[in-house]
């Protein structure tokens, strides 16, 4: 009997997201910067061909369930909207009482914020 391995992938995926402390601290340092009243957006050229993002959301929100929702909810806005460009990176930034907002005043934002942060590049 053949055993299958799940955890291989035979495509090559690219993995689209900042994942340590130094990418953000860089893109905070020397990104251009977007804001709105509940969310910051930093971008910043990017050396590759893909695109790279992170979300950053402080204790400051909420506890843990309610910033997991809004990353979650911030997440499903930029998938569902194709905001992302290549050769970029972002980190979309949350300010405090970001976590209050609903579905649709979260994406109202987010939309206004990315209109913003095209027109500086």
């Amino acid at each position: 009997m053949e055993e299958k391995n799940y955890l291989h992938s035979t495509k090559a995926r690219v993995d689209h997201r900042l994942k340590k402390n130094s990418q953000f601290n860089f893109i905070f340092k020397n990104g251009d910067k977007a804001c709105s009243k509940h969310f910051l957006l930093f971008t910043c050229n990017s050396k590759y061909n893909s695109y790279k993002i992170g979300y950053s959301i402080s204790k400051k929100i909420g506890k843990a369930w309610k910033r997991n929702l809004l990353r979650r909810r911030l997440k499903e806005i930029v998938r569902l909207n194709c905001l992302l460009m290549p050769k970029k990176n972002y980190v979309l930034k949350a300010r405090e009482g970001a976590g209050d907002l609903d579905y649709k005043q979260i994406e109202f934002e987010i939309l206004e914020i990315f209109k913003k942060g095209k027109d500086l590049s």
